[in-house]
């Protein structure tokens, strides 16, 4: 066993570029991931073709796969699936014409797998870092019910539209965030090397300098003194929070009931969730997916632990034979909008129609929230910053205007 395992960590860490020709004398080109050279001629020798050259390379580099890049696939999948081009030669051609080589070795990897007899749900679930349960179970929905083709187009919108989501995310955040760490950067800076500068002046002096001064000049020697403690209590204290905030489930719970009462920024991330909750449980409905399978998936989709456990909760009410609409109340999470419209659906029996608009509605929610935090955001980063450099600046700027006034 122990020497198995070797061996499979083994193949797993070369991929080997060939060339060759087939049955009919058309050179063909590929890539194949094995344990040595040999083995990549037997594999091809067995598939009809005459190898003429093999080089390896280590399985390393590139940069990492992205959420967006897989959405990239997803969408060159479908189309090329719908235009009648067979799977092998999708992959094929998709693999081909990524630059990102970690992502090509992924396709080849589950490329080969479906090669040799693998379902393209099986062979997506061996990489659950990449596609995760709801992306596995629509592809075997769409396996199963003959429309891969259909599916894997659903599948690309939905993941098109949750990236789009993020990205809007992201951007309100970063912001202000980027804002932060430059006001920082730029007291410290003054801190450390211009205000000891003015104490040296002040010194010669040899008058009281004012109170707001004397506390710059004060904060000033503790920065010279103590950089190094500011600097690594402050990195050591991000990282910890949110490596803890990363692993620990009850931190995680915690920040995400906090992050949703916070001001502005809350409701923007409340939003959210219930666009990615609705998205998620209206493309899996529509693909056939059971109401109480598709609840696993939905919860973790929204991003939030608040919404994960409230996912819960309705899984475990509807599989008792509770509607979905009453269900979704009890949970006391969800708007009056969402709830009349999964009550029309249930009732019309249209309810991943009626998620699907609920969806896009709160998706242009988020949209519009986006654009009103960034009006908002520059007016009170403005402030902040003038507040803390002017302050500086008129506590250093004090004791020459009292000389000023003397003289």
């Amino acid at each position: 066993m122990a020497t198995s395992a070797s061996a499979a960590a083994k193949v797993k860490d070369f991929v080997f570029e060939w060339e060759g020709k087939d049955r009919n004398g058309k050179v063909v080109r590929g890539e194949i991931r094995a344990g040595g050279e040999a083995m990549v001629s037997a594999t091809l020798r067995r598939q009809g073709i005459l190898v003429s050259k093999v080089k390896k390379r280590r399985a390393s580099g590139g940069k990492s796969i992205s959420q967006k890049d897989i959405a990239v696939f997803t969408r060159q999948l479908a189309t090329m699936m719908r235009a009648g081009v067979p799977l092998l030669q999708a992959f094929d051609i998709v693999a081909r014409g990524s630059t990102n080589p970690r992502l090509t070795r992924l396709l080849n990897d589950i490329r080969q797998d479906v090669e040799t007899g693998t379902s393209l749900s099986a062979a997506f679930r061996k990489h659950p870092m990449y596609f995760d349960a709801l992306y596995c179970n629509l592809v075997e929905a769409g396996e199963s019910g003959g429309i891969l083709e259909a599916l894997l187009d659903r599948l690309a919108i939905y993941q098109e539209k949750t990236v789009a989501l993020k990205n809007k995310i992201k951007s309100a955040l970063t912001y202000p965030i980027a804002v932060m760490v430059v006001a920082f950067v730029v007291v410290a800076v003054i801190m450390i090397f211009v205000v000891p500068s003015f104490k040296d002046v002040f010194t010669s002096f040899g008058a009281d300098l004012p109170a707001p001064t004397l506390a710059v000049i004060a904060l000033s020697e503790f920065f010279v003194s103590y950089w190094w403690l500011v600097f690594g209590t402050l990195g050591g204290g991000i990282y910890f929070f949110l490596q803890t905030w990363k692993r620990s489930e009850k931190m995680q719970k915690a920040m995400d009931r906090l992050l949703l009462r916070i001001p502005v920024f809350g409701d923007l991330l409340y939003k959210s969730a219930v666009a990615r909750w609705t998205r998620t449980l209206s493309t899996m409905f529509a693909a056939g997916v059971p109401l109480v399978e598709a609840l696993d998936s939905v919860g973790g989709a929204s991003g939030n632990a608040v919404f994960t456990e409230a996912t819960e909760k309705i899984q475990r009410d509807v599989s008792t034979g509770a509607a979905l609409t009453t269900s979704m109340q009890t949970t006391g999470i969800f708007p009056t909008m969402v709830l009349q419209m999964a009550s029309i659906g249930e009732e019309s029996g249209s309810l991943d129609h009626m998620l699907g608009k609920a969806a896009e509605f709160y998706e242009d929610e988020v949209d519009e929230a986006v654009k009103a935090l960034s009006s908002l955001m520059e007016p009170i980063i403005i402030v902040f910053l003038g507040t803390v450099i002017g302050g500086i600046v008129v506590a250093m700027y004090m004791p020459i205007f009292k000389l000023g006034q003397v003289v």
